[in-house]
């Protein structure tokens, strides 16, 4: 018990530091739609870090600012969200497009600011290059004839720079065969494999290890492979999602805000450019998380407010108010369940 303490206390700065970098995402996220609020007009009478009882605030011209109890998302609390207003500046009386551009914003944000944490680590870090290490024996590695010292250049046709990329087509791979091109004593060689499912990790492996030679990166290369890691983030996620719809992602693979706080404490153990990246990393899947697209959250509005526009008739204000707080009760039960499973069966990692 007495360890158990010490490690609690020597993680303290770490743990600080996971939840400033958790909060940040929801900060940047509620400023996407806050300052879109303010540009078409629309009164915000609360802003608001965390959900649950009140923490403390700040009460400015309109709006109060808000710390709250539980640090699990956040709101922007906008005049006639819930429908029923009469207010010239209330949401529900503002165009559809204008409504669009408030409710995309927070997603926007986010991937906005995935790109710049991106394009630190770029500059920091530049990224690791697709040379193999090791190979691993009887893997489906070494039974296709790739050896340590080749680079990988293609996938499927596809270009590969870094080895992040060639781990993307591996984990999408679905165990399918992969036609890999390598570069081996100057010479390009052609191999195929197909990937095996590991059990405890449940992912697909091909029994290879990286060499972990890291290209630097300039200013202009930087900012390419700040947008490049964000694209390829967001499509990893779009894969994860699809796959957890079809009913492929066993509870094991999800994990709720306990674990985020323990792998970005992990993170930052590990350095600032490692919490910079799991940050980044964040950022993309909780804008994605977002513009899914079910009641309550900004994809259920987004979802809404193009059949508006598309079609030219008014949804009913008030019958959006109900659905959209169906949805967050159905949101909230599932975050309490995801946090009782964080509880009782924690991501392994």
């Amino acid at each position: 018990m007495f360890n158990n303490l010490t490690s609690i206390i020597t993680n303290i700065p770490y743990i600080i530091m996971a939840l400033l970098a958790f909060s940040l995402l929801v900060i940047i996220h509620e400023l996407g739609h806050f300052m879109l609020c303010k540009l078409n007009g629309v009164k915000v009478s609360e802003f608001s870090l965390g959900m649950g009882p009140k923490l403390f605030g700040i009460k400015g011209k309109e709006t109060e600012y808000l710390i709250k109890a539980f640090p699990v998302g956040g709101y922007v609390k906008m005049e006639g969200e819930e429908g029923g207003s009469t207010d010239p500046r209330s949401f529900t009386n503002k165009t559809p497009l204008q409504k669009l551009s408030i409710v995309s914003a927070g997603a926007i944000m986010n991937l906005i600011l995935a790109v710049v944490l991106f394009i630190f680590v770029g500059a920091a870090k530049g990224y690791i290059l697709p040379i193999i290490g090791e190979v691993s024996s009887n893997s489906p590695a070494m039974k296709a004839g790739i050896q340590a010292g080749d680079e990988i250049t293609k996938v499927n046709k596809v270009n590969i720079d870094r080895w992040d990329e060639f781990l993307n087509e591996i984990y999408t791979s679905k165990g399918e065969s992969m036609n890999i091109e390598i570069v081996r004593d100057s010479k390009v060689k052609e191999i195929s494999l197909k990937p095996v499912k590991d059990a405890k990790e449940n992912r697909f492996l091909v029994g290879i290890r990286v060499s972990g030679v890291e290209k630097k990166l300039n200013f202009s290369e930087s900012v390419a492979y700040g947008f490049d890691q964000t694209v390829s983030t967001a499509k990893q996620t779009f894969g994860f999602f699809g796959n957890l719809f079809h009913g492929k992602v066993t509870a094991n693979d999800v994990g709720g805000p306990i674990s985020i706080i323990r792998i970005s404490t992990m993170s930052a153990q590990a350095g600032l450019t490692t919490l910079m990246y799991f940050t980044a990393l964040m950022s993309v899947q909780l804008g994605i998380f977002n513009i899914i697209p079910f009641p309550a959250l900004d994809g259920g509005w987004i979802f809404m407010l193009l059949f508006e526009i598309i079609t030219g008739k008014k949804l009913d204000d008030n019958k959006v108010g109900v659905i959209n707080y169906i949805g967050f009760m159905i949101l909230m039960a599932l975050m309490v369940l995801v946090v009782v499973k964080d509880i009782i069966n924690p991501l392994k990692f």
